[in-house]
């Protein structure tokens, strides 16, 4: 087995988005990861999917 090969998933994750954020921005970030006890990549993909809501309005 390869050092890169990660568990199997149902959900891969293939795309890699690199984003710019203010000041501001970060401290929310840093403030709901902690309050929620998740990492950034988590916390941005909980975001992401609370923009469905917009969309469909």
């Amino acid at each position: 087995m390869s050092p890169r090969t990660g568990q199997p998933t149902d959900n891969p994750k293939p795309y890699k988005i690199t984003v710019r954020i203010d000041e501001k921005g970060k401290q929310i970030l840093d403030k709901f990861c902690e309050q929620k006890n998740v990492n950034q990549n988590e916390a941005i993909r909980r975001g992401i999917l609370r923009l469905e809501e917009e969309i469909k309005k």
